[in-house]
C-alpha cells in the first residue's frame, strides 16, 4: 500500500510526455500555459515536500497520507475532464500539493514500520523500485492509453489506487506522530516554498535560456529567502525544520551523495535523451524504449543491494556505487558522433546499476540517523535535495555541454545561410535540426560534433565529481551499520537547543 502511492506520484511527472499533442490539439493552450501544464507539478511537489514532511510528524503521518490521498483522486479527476487550459494547471498544481504529502507521509511510515535495519533497508529498496517504475512506466502507460482513449485518461489510472489506500490504509497502516510537535510556523512553510520554487524555476530558465538576468536574479532570489529561512529556524521553539539532524554526519554526507546523485543525472540524462534521438537518428519511441534498459538495470542492482549490506556495511557499498556510475560516466564521455546507440546504453546502465542502490541505501542511512519522531522532516529533506539536484544538474551539465556546443559551432556556419537558420543552429542542435532544410550537410554534421563533445565534457566532469564523492563516502560512512540501531552518530538525539 505504500509502494502504489510512490508509483503513481512519479508516474505522474512523466505520464504527460505523449499526450503533449493531443491535449494542445483539444485545449489549444500557449506555449508558456503548455510549459506550465507540463512544469507546474514537480514544482509543487520539490516545494511542498519539507512542509508536508514536518506536518506529517505532528499531525500523523498515516492521517496526512490519508488526506493526500482523497485530494489527489479528486485532483486527478479535476485534470482529467479540464476544459481549459488554466482548469489545468491549477489541477495538476493542486496534484503536485497533494503529492506533496504522499511521497514524506510513505517513506517516513517505512521507518517507523520496520525497526530492524536489514527488513527496513529491503523495505526502502521496495519503495524506491516503485519509484522509479512509475517514472519509467509513466510515457508507455500514457502512450497505450491514448491509443484507446482521450489524453484526460491518463490521469483517471490513480483514481482506483487512492480509494483503495483510502480503504485499506485504515486497516493496514499503522499511525505514527511525534506526541511533542508544536505548531507548524506558516511563515517558514511560505519562505520554504518561495525558496524551493525560485531556485528550480530559476534553474530550468537557466538551462533553457542560459545565464540571463531574470532566472539568475530569481535563483539569488531564492537562496536569499533560503538564508532567511535557516537562521529563522535557529531562533524557533519549534522550527519547520531541525537543524540538528545536519549534525549527524552520516545523515550530511548521505544528503550530500543523494543530492550529487541527483545532480548527475538529471544532467546527462537530458543530455542522453537528446543523443538518442538528434544524434543517433532515433524516434522518441524508440529512444525511450532504449532508455528502458538501464532503468531495468538500475531495479536490479536496487533489489540486490540488501542483499549485499547483509555482508558489507552500507557506507561501502554507497562508495562503492557511486564509484561504479563514475566508470560508467567515463564510458558516455568516449561515446563518438559515430558511436552506436548500444555504447551509450551500456555506459549509462553501468551509471545505474551504481547509482541507484546509492538513492535507496542512501535514504535508509538518511533515515536511520534521525530519530523516529523526525522520520517525516528527515525523508522530506531527502527528497527535496534530490528535486534541486536534478534541476541543478539540467542546468549546470546542460549549461556545460551548451558552451561547448557553441564555441565548437561558432565559425562553422557559412555567411550564406539565412540569418533566423544561422541563429538556430548556432543556438541548440534542436534549433539546427529544426532548419536542417536550410543548412548545408556539413553544418548538421558539426553541430552534432559539437552537441556529441558538449555532451562527453559533461560527462567528464560527472565521473570526476562522483569519484570525489566515493572517496569522501567511503570514509565519513565507514562506520555506518557499525552499530546495532544501525546509526553511529548519538548526538543527533539530543535537543536542537543543544
Amino acid at each position: 500500500m505504500l509502494a502504489l502511492p510512490a508509483l503513481l506520484v512519479s508516474m505522474d511527472l512523466t505520464v504527460l510526455h505523449l499526450a503533449v499533442p493531443s491535449l494542445s490539439a483539444d485545449l489549444a493552450p500557449s506555449s508558456s500555459q503548455l510549459l506550465w501544464i507540463v512544469d507546474i507539478y514537480g514544482f509543487m511537489i520539490a516545494g511542498f515536500l519539507i512542509t508536508m514532511g514536518t506536518l506529517g510528524d505532528r499531525i500523523g503521518r498515516r492521517r496526512l497520507l490519508l488526506i493526500g490521498a482523497a485530494a489527489f483522486g479528486i485532483a486527478s479527476v479535476l485534470a482529467a475532464f479540464s476544459t481549459s487550459p488554466e482548469m489545468l494547471i491549477a489541477a495538476r498544481a493542486l496534484l503536485g500539493i497533494a503529492g506533496a504529502t504522499l511521497a514524506p507521509s510513505t517513506l517516513a511510515l517505512i521507518r517507523n514500520m520496520f525497526h530492524d535495519p536489514a527488513q527496513r533497508t529491503v523495505a526502502i529498496s521496495a519503495w524506491f523500485t516503485s519509484f522509479l517504475a512509475g517514472a519509467a512506466l509513466g510515457p508507455v502507460v500514457g502512450g497505450a492509453l491514448l491509443e484507446f482513449f482521450w489524453w484526460g485518461s491518463a490521469f483517471l489510472i490513480g483514481v482506483p489506487v487512492m480509494v483503495l489506500l483510502l480503504v485499506v490504509g485504515p486497516v493496514l497502516l499503522p499511525e505514527y506522530r511525534d506526541p511533542q510537535a508544536g505548531r507548524v510556523d506558516l511563515p517558514s512553510a511560505g519562505m520554504a516554498l518561495a525558496a524551493v520554487l525560485a531556485v528550480i524555476y530559476g534553474l530550468k530558465q537557466v538551462a533553457a535560456d542560459g545565464l540571463t538576468v531574470l532566472p539568475v536574479a530569481v535563483v539569488v532570489a531564492g537562496l536569499v529567502i533560503g538564508v532567511v529561512f535557516v537562521r529563522r529556524q535557529r531562533i524557533l521553539a519549534t522550527p519547520l525544520v531541525d537543524l540538528g539532524l545536519f549534525r549527524s554526519r552520516a545523515f550530511s554526507v548521505s544528503l550530500g551523495a543523494l543530492t550529487i546523485s541527483s545532480v548527475v543525472m538529471g544532467g546527462v540524462g537530458y543530455l542522453v535523451a537528446q543523443y538518442l534521438q538528434l544524434v543517433t537518428g532515433l524516434s522518441p519511441l524508440t529512444a525511450g524504449l532504449w532508455m528502458l534498459v538501464p532503468l531495468g538495470v538500475g531495479i536490479v542492482s536496487m533489489v540486490a543491494a540488501p542483499l549485499l549490506v547483509r555482508r558489507v556495511r552500507p557506507g561501502y557499498v554507497i562508495a562503492a556505487g557511486l564509484g561504479l556510475a563514475a566508470v560508467g560516466f567515463a564510458v558516455v564521455s568516449q561515446v563518438g558522433d559515430a558511436s552506436t546507440s548500444a555504447v551509450v546504453i551500456i555506459g549509462l546502465s553501468i551509471v545505474f546499476a551504481g547509482l541507484m542502490p546509492v538513492a535507496a541505501l542512501g535514504a535508509d542511512v538518511v533515515l536511520g540517523a534521525a530519530p523516529p519522531e523526525r522520520a517525516g522532516a528527515a525523508s522530506a529533506i531527502s527528497e527535496t535535495s534530490q528535486e534541486l539536484g536534478l534541476a541543478l544538474g539540467i542546468a549546470l551539465l546542460g549549461s556545460i555541454a551548451t558552451a561547448v556546443y557553441r564555441g565548437q559551432l561558432a565559425g562553422t556556419v557559412p555567411a550564406d545561410v539565412p540569418g533566423t537558420a544561422a541563429e538556430a543552429a548556432r543556438d541548440t542542435l534542436g534549433g539546427a535540426t529544426g532548419v536542417a532544410d536550410q543548412l548545408p550537410v556539413a553544418v548538421l554534421d558539426a553541430a552534432a560534433d559539437a552537441f556529441t563533445n558538449g555532451m562527453q565534457a559533461a560527462a567528464a566532469v560527472s565521473a570526476a565529481a562522483l569519484a570525489g564523492v566515493a572517496l569522501a563516502a567511503a570514509i565519513a560512512l565507514g562506520r555506518v551499520g557499525s552499530e546495532p540501531d544501525g546509526h553511529p552518530d548519538r548526538q543527533l538525539h539530543a535537543p536542537a537547543s543543544t
